[in-house]
């Protein structure tokens, strides 16, 4: 699929089927993840697999807002691998995460997989929920599968604001 088309048709699916992720799909999209760039390619990030009813049901204990994919990812980072931005305020821990994260996202819609990045969570919790290392801080979790009928994009998906509006040359 074209990358324009891939950009324009991906949403953020809240309905799902319960049809499994073939694992052929589900290791393209981690290979994209793993593709992505880091801050002093460090790769702190680790991407967590979650297909188990038990795995599944520990996310939905934290949070209300996962829609019955059969697979969701965890994508968390280690802490202490992190690159320190100059001036010592930011590190490069969540912005990479968040790269990772994207890439699986955009490699997920190239493989005809809905997705929905969920971070309405609190991630120390989920942290706690699925036993993961005290280094790790969990960005996000990603429900990962195909849509179930009639589900589709929000109505007011298309709506985009004027590249004027959301850019500025200095």
């Amino acid at each position: 699929m074209e990358f324009k088309e891939v950009i324009r048709r991906r949403y953020s699916c809240k309905k799902y089927s319960d049809r499994q992720l073939e694992k052929e799909k589900l290791d393209a999209i981690l290979d994209a993840g793993r593709l992505a760039p880091t801050a002093k390619n460090l790769q702190e990030q680790h991407i967590y697999v979650v297909q188990s009813p038990e795995g599944l049901a520990k996310i939905d204990a934290v949070t209300p807002c996962r829609y019955g994919a059969p697979t969701v990812l965890v994508v968390a980072f280690d802490k202490n691998n992190v690159f320190t931005y100059p001036g010592g305020k930011r590190d490069s821990g969540v912005e990479d995460a968040t790269i990772v994260a994207t890439h699986l996202i955009l490699a997920a819609a190239d493989e005809d997989v809905d997705s929905c990045w969920i971070n309405f969570l609190d991630p120390e919790k989920l942290a706690a929920e699925l036993g993961l290392p005290e280094n790790e801080e969990v960005l996000m979790v990603m429900d990962l599968g195909y849509a179930a009928e009639g589900a589709g994009p929000l109505p007011n998906h298309e709506n985009r604001k004027a590249l004027s509006e959301t850019v500025s040359c200095l």
